[in-house]
């Protein structure tokens, strides 16, 4: 009977945002909607920037990447998410939910790094402009962002892994709309010790490290700025910086409130809102708010349709 008790789950049961049906058209739709937004924007600002030679630069070179990494991050788990209410199932196999579980780890490392990224190529800018070239050449570019999808992969199959060998007990139901590190330990019957201190370790060090340099790059751009005698040269620089500051906060808050905080405080509704938040709504709001607020990425967004419509026109 023991034996029977511990086996190797061959799928899980996704609850969801809501177990009730008359709820699931509607969240149907707000997702779908969501999805196409965030999509459409993420593919939008990728082929703005590729298109407009003026904006093959650092910054745009990462604001691109995030773009890049926002759309695999919100397709990896909301198609399959409205997969399931379309088909009325809630299952996803074992091989599936590991999958999910790599793929959300390393892409959110991703959009830590490139946050990191961004926030150090805005610190060079506005703190050392005339080494700007220099310290923010192609090869360094490069090797920030090989470097980043280096330690984001070996993150994620380390937890992968290690969340490999575990073995469930007979329920196997996750009270999320998709696999997620923290739910799934929860149903383990094996010693998840390992797992739990890997998250709080190197998961820490992970989202710390980049926070921590995001803090002290900002820290030297607000100095920096407050010493510019005109107002009008603050604003312009605090305006280039606020739509980052947005997203970053958005994102750490989420993030901590999820992983790094104690086992003891999470609850399902508020875990589940704050994974929407960073799993979708961040995704989908972050080229509104990197581009509506940015006249380059205006007029390079209005110069891809000028281009689509006379390509349509011939």
């Amino acid at each position: 009977m023991e034996e029977e008790n511990y086996t190797s789950a061959s799928e899980f049961i996704l609850l969801g945002l809501s177990t009730q049906p008359e709820r699931q058209d509607l969240i149907f739709g707000l997702f779908l909607v969501m999805y196409l937004v965030g999509a459409a924007g993420n593919l939008l600002i990728i082929l703005a920037i590729g298109s407009d030679s003026h904006l093959h630069t650092p910054m745009y070179f990462f604001l691109s990447n995030l773009s890049l990494v926002d759309f695999c991050f919100i397709s990896s788990t909301v198609p399959k998410m409205l997969v399931n209410i379309q088909m009325q199932t809630q299952s996803i196999s074992y091989c599936g939910c590991l999958t999910q579980i790599y793929f959300c780890i390393l892409l959110a490392n991703m959009d830590n790094f490139l946050l990191m990224a961004m926030a150090y190529d805005r610190y060079v800018a506005i703190c050392h402009p005339l080494h700007y070239s220099t310290m923010m050449s192609l090869q360094i570019c490069a090797l920030m962002l090989g470097s980043s999808w280096l330690i984001a992969n070996l993150h994620s199959m380390l937890h992968t892994v290690l969340m490999a060998r575990l073995e469930f007990c007979a329920s196997n139901v996750i009270p999320y709309f998709f696999c997620d590190l923290i739910p799934l330990l929860q149903l383990s019957c094996s010693n998840t010790q390992l797992n739990q201190l890997m998250i709080l370790l190197v998961g820490g060090l992970i989202v710390l490290i980049p926070f921590l340099a995001i803090l002290v790059s900002y820290t030297h751009i607000v100095s920096a700025v407050l010493k510019v005698p005109s107002t009008q040269g603050k604003q312009k620089a605090f305006s280039t910086c606020g739509s980052h500051l947005a997203v970053v906060t958005l994102f750490y808050g989420t993030i901590t409130g999820v992983y790094l905080s104690p086992s003891s405080s999470h609850s399902t509704g508020k875990d589940s809102l704050a994974s929407v938040i960073y799993m979708v709504v961040t995704p989908m709001l972050n080229p509104f708010i990197y581009c509506l607020r940015n006249k380059d990425m205006k007029g390079a967004t209005r110069k891809l349709f000028s281009i689509k419509a006379l390509s349509c026109g011939l």
